[in-house]
């Protein structure tokens, strides 16, 4: 796994949480997984730069193998002006450049730490603060609006046609996939869905109700997403949308949370971590606790989203969470409900990513 720091990044053994690589770079780092399980997307500058985690699978007919190198932090950059969001799906990665609007696009196979990869570049019709998702067939999915408003999304052919249009979605926000061809983006009043054929727009019901991070689960139609009624206020609440009954439900954490308290467990559960230190363990179906773990101290949500703050990713059944306080990491068992290693670092952890070093969907082919 990855985790960025004033000055650098750092590689971690997700076993052992021990750092076995730390790279330095420059200004506000932002780490992304490319998707393909082994390689991310480093934010630096007006750049995406590749970096080798280390780690990855290859299938190989009802099994896989792995095979594990040295990380490395590449010279292999994409170029544009504010690169924003990074999105792997059927096995196309597509990264975003909020300042020109610009779509690259590429065949995750072709990654590769010694050799530069081609991309196929589209636009948006202005730029903005955006998210893509290329298809296999060479449609795609992207975000609508300009630096001032966004405003929804829409869907293009192979050849760039404009196949649907939905202006329903003032805000938008976030991207998340689920089964079935499914692709939601979050609203401030709600959440648009794409089934593949059709917009579907799923009212908050407030007028104001800002979904803006969106957390799917495996087979699952039902995506966890942060929830704000009150522009400016701590959240408390979780929405619970789902895609396929086209609802909205919430449910009330009792501590304030932030964007990057949310990810989901291995058979769907909610996870929140929140403020008074705990990681609550919630039921997607009806918004109950099921679970709770204190985890570290209470703490308050710095006032740049720069600054680091508390974060939590999940492989598998283990949630690695970072307390930035204390410097350190912990894995914890989400089958059990326990802090299994933890682990102090020489950096105040910021941001956190995850590679899980597992075939991701549309990876195929065997490596001798």
């Amino acid at each position: 796994m990855g985790i960025t720091y004033d000055g650098g990044v750092a590689i971690l053994d997700g076993g052992t949480l021990e750092t076995v690589a730390e790279f330095d770079a420059e200004g506000f780092l932002r780490l992304n997984p490319a998707g393909d399980g082994r390689y991310m997307f480093l934010t630096e500058g007006d750049s995406f730069r590749l970096l080798d985690a280390g780690a990855w699978g290859v299938p190989h007919g009802d099994h896989s193998h792995y095979y594990t190198t040295e990380p490395l932090l590449t010279d292999i950059t994409v170029e544009g002006s504010e690169p924003g969001h990074v999105v792997a799906h059927e096995g196309i990665g597509a990264l975003f450049f909020d300042g020109s609007g610009e779509i690259h696009t590429f065949d995750l196979t072709h990654l590769d730490p010694q050799v530069d990869f081609e991309t196929e570049v589209a636009q948006t019709e202005e730029p903005h603060h955006g998210v893509a998702v290329a298809f296999e067939d060479g449609s795609r999915f992207e975000t609508i609006g300009d630096v001032d408003e966004r405003s929804g999304a829409r869907v293009l052919d192979a050849d760039g046609k404009e196949t649907a249009r939905n202006e329903d979605c003032p805000g938008v926000h976030g991207e998340a996939a689920g089964p079935d061809g499914v692709i939601a983006v979050g609203c401030e009043d709600g959440v648009l869905v794409w089934d593949g054929a059709d917009f579907t727009k799923i009212d908050a019901g407030p007028e104001y109700a800002r979904t803006g991070n969106l957390f799917p689960a495996d087979e699952s139609a039902i995506m966890l997403g942060d929830y704000n009624e009150k522009e400016g206020e701590p959240m408390t609440q979780v929405a619970l949308v789902d895609t396929e009954a086209g609802q909205i439900t919430t449910a009330d954490i009792g501590a304030a949370y932030n964007f990057r308290s949310l990810a989901r467990g291995p058979e769907g559960e909610a996870l929140v971590l929140a403020e008074d230190g705990q990681l609550h363990v919630l039921d997607p179906e009806n918004g109950d606790e099921i679970g709770a773990l204190q985890i570290m101290d209470e703490w308050s949500e710095p006032e740049e989203w720069q600054e680091p703050r508390p974060a939590i990713r999940v492989i598998d059944d283990i949630a690695y969470i970072t307390d930035p306080e204390e410097q350190v990491i912990h894995a914890v068992d989400l089958t059990d409900l326990e802090i299994i290693e933890s682990a102090h670092l020489n950096f105040v952890p910021n941001e956190l990513a995850a590679d899980e070093g597992q075939p991701a969907q549309g990876i195929s082919g065997h490596e001798e």
